[in-house]
């Protein structure tokens, strides 16, 4: 399905798509957070992107740990720590790999949203990236099950990742500083759930 090389490549990807979305993203997070979700998550991927030239050559999970912990040391909040969680997770999973399959990527992205539950003691339903993230995989594992290419899966998991995002929306935060506005929360899109459909969209029209 892919590897080291074109992870290089996708990553470079995401943090074009970070820093189109900035403004975006830290527009939705004004209305319910901090006002900073797409400034400090552009700086995180820019921090990725200055030390992909140093990965190359380097397996799939050293890439995704590196990846991982530029995140946590250089974005602020709570998403530096989800994402870079996330990552390190996924990277974890595909330990010493320089190639991976579909399969690879079902138990990676499913030990990303593991670490996302663990380091943020949260769960789907509660206004987080994580009702875009859960709708992904499970999108992504039909796809995969009915025999779609890699490249129909992930456009399949971008889809739920929207949907997701979108989704949250239409109910009340009860995790993170959103969580303090009670239903004042309602009527607004879930920050980290937007910058996840982002990630997703652009991996998916990397292949």
């Amino acid at each position: 399905m892919t590897d080291s090389a074109k992870l290089i490549e996708v990553l470079g990807n995401v943090k074009d798509a970070i820093d189109a979305n900035a403004e975006y993203l830290t527009d939705l997070d004004a209305a319910i957070g901090d006002s900073d979700h797409g400034i400090n998550l552009a700086r995180g991927f820019r921090k990725v992107a200055e030390d992909l030239p140093a990965m190359a050559g380097k397996d799939i999970g050293a890439i995704l740990k590196k990846t991982g912990m530029d995140l946590v040391s250089t974005v602020g909040g709570s998403s530096g720590p989800l994402y870079g969680t996330a990552f390190m997770k996924a990277g974890a999973s595909a330990a010493g790999k320089s190639e991976i399959n579909t399969e690879d990527f079902l138990n990676m992205f499913s030990a990303a949203i593991g670490g996302v539950k663990m380091r943020g003691k949260s769960e789907e339903g509660e206004k987080t990236m994580l009702d875009a993230m859960g709708p992904a995989l499970r999108a992504a594992e039909e796809a995969a099950a009915a025999g779609k290419s890699a490249k129909e899966m992930l456009e399949a998991a971008a889809e739920a990742a929207a949907e997701g995002a979108a989704f949250t929306k239409t109910i009340i935060a009860t995790k993170g500083r959103a969580a303090y506005l009670g239903e004042r929360s309602l009527g607004h899109v879930d920050p980290g759930a937007a910058s996840f459909a982002v990630i997703m969209k652009t991996v998916a029209e990397s292949y």
